[in-house]
């Protein structure tokens, strides 16, 4: 009997230790947190337009009648309006700007004005410390087309208003020493105007932007 009792009390007090580690295990103080990120998408968004030009010379003055496109009659002596200008729209990144000027017609545009014919030679109202020449021409034999390379000074910075930079150029003459054949071998010639906008972070300068960037 004295056995059993003794057996009993060993089982009691191993109950009483589970018991307590139990209780212990319960007893911890716990705490519980959480971090959510929410992401934004940064955009760049820029519009290109110029003045309405009508095939007479004049233009369209109000800045809400701008185009996309105009026609041009051309004769030597002649200046015409064209003032090509980007607007970074609100809420765009910090971002650098270029705008590429395309000409049709290479072979006789060269034939006409020389083999070193620049735009902007011919042009008025461009100021080359706000739209940087880079002097790269890409002439392309296939579509015997020359294109020239203008970069804003700058990084536009963000902003919650629309940007409207400097007009790229504001007019372009015909040089009166042009006679009639000259003038003949330009018809159908174009001058096409891109812009382009890239995100200005993450690269190092604008060299290192333009060489990233592949148009969409």
């Amino acid at each position: 009997m004295k056995n059993a009792r003794k057996v009993l009390l060993l089982v009691l007090c191993l109950v009483l230790v589970v018991s307590a580690t139990v209780m212990g295990t319960l007893a911890y103080l716990t705490s519980t947190d959480s971090v959510v990120n929410t992401f934004t998408v940064g955009n760049v968004q820029i519009t290109l337009d110029e003045a309405d030009v009508k095939t007479n010379g004049s233009y369209e003055t109000n800045h809400d009648n701008r185009v996309k496109a105009n026609d041009y009659k051309l004769m030597p002596g002649h200046t015409y309006i064209k003032d090509p200008t980007v607007t970074v729209k609100a809420g765009s990144e910090d971002s650098y700007v270029r705008m590429l000027v395309t000409i049709s017609n290479a072979t006789n545009l060269k034939a006409v004005f020389g083999d070193n014919f620049l735009p902007e030679n011919y042009i008025k109202g461009w100021d080359s410390t706000t739209w940087v020449s880079t002097k790269a021409v890409a002439e392309d034999t296939e579509k015997n087309t020359l294109t020239y390379e203008f970069r804003y000074k700058e990084v536009v910075k963000a902003s919650a208003n629309d940007t409207v930079l400097d007009d790229l150029f504001e007019e372009f003459t015909v040089p009166g020493t042009i006679n009639g054949t000259d003038l003949a071998k330009l018809q159908d010639t174009t001058i096409t105007v891109v812009a382009h906008a890239i995100q200005a972070d993450g690269f190092a300068d604008a060299d290192a932007a333009w060489n990233a960037f592949t148009q969409n």
